[in-house]
């Protein structure tokens, strides 16, 4: 697997942002998110943009792309590849492992997801014994929510969660978010909601909000 795309904000940065891109799309999609943020100059932040591998995607024909696991369907009754799930969640906390063994604390690190990366970074983040200082999941859903229950970490009054999606989003429709938001605040989490007229995207407002909410969990 490729490198990931690194931007730091300063040569000595103590915290850090992991995102994950979307389906087809690579680490260089977000790259633009940091300046578009305007950032205090204090800001002494790492953004780490991992590219997922490339793999044949069942519901695009079978065609290789980009893809943090198999997508075998898109209704609640589809198969869900949990073997590629699992497998992107280990190289998400691969990938937190090392932020640490650089010298940042768990505590000042974010993760964060669009799309198919913030499915995993639910996952990820709700089933890790270890929180981080937040999740970020933009026009997203969790993924095996039951397992998720079954799974989950006690930390809920420890994980801020903001979850951002799109009112017209012909990709995941909002129904399948605010389930996805019901079904964890049913496990005890807290989850910040926002919606914006758009569809499958990332909106203006939207990066003003992620830069404020970024700044409280990540006080500089």
């Amino acid at each position: 697997m490729s490198e990931p795309v690194v931007i730091e904000t300063d040569a000595s940065p103590d915290a850090a942002i992991i995102l994950l891109h979307g389906l087809g799309a690579d680490g260089h999609d977000f790259e633009p998110i940091v300046s578009e943020m305007r950032l205090p100059a204090e800001a002494r932040w790492r953004f780490v943009f991992p590219h997922a591998p490339h793999q044949p995607v069942t519901i695009n024909g079978g065609m290789s792309m980009p893809s943090w696991y198999d997508i075998l369907g898109l209704d609640r009754n589809s198969q869900v590849d949990e073997a590629g799930i699992r497998a992107s969640v280990a190289f998400l906390r691969g990938l937190i492992a090392e932020q640490q063994a650089a010298g940042v604390a768990r505590e000042r690190i974010v993760v964060a997801g669009f799309s198919q990366g913030g499915a995993v970074a639910l996952f990820s983040t709700l089933t890790d014994a270890s929180p981080v200082a937040g999740v970020l999941a933009l026009s997203t859903y969790l993924p095996l929510s039951d397992t998720v229950a079954r799974e989950h970490a006690s930390h809920g009054d420890v994980l801020p969660i903001l979850m951002v999606h799109g009112e017209y989003d012909p990709v995941l429709p909002l129904a399948l978010a605010s389930q996805s938001r019901d079904a964890i605040e049913a496990m005890g989490y807290t989850v910040q909601w926002q919606t914006y007229p758009m569809p499958h995207s990332v909106c203006a407002e939207e990066i003003v909000l992620m830069r404020q909410w970024l700044l409280e969990r990540l006080p500089i």
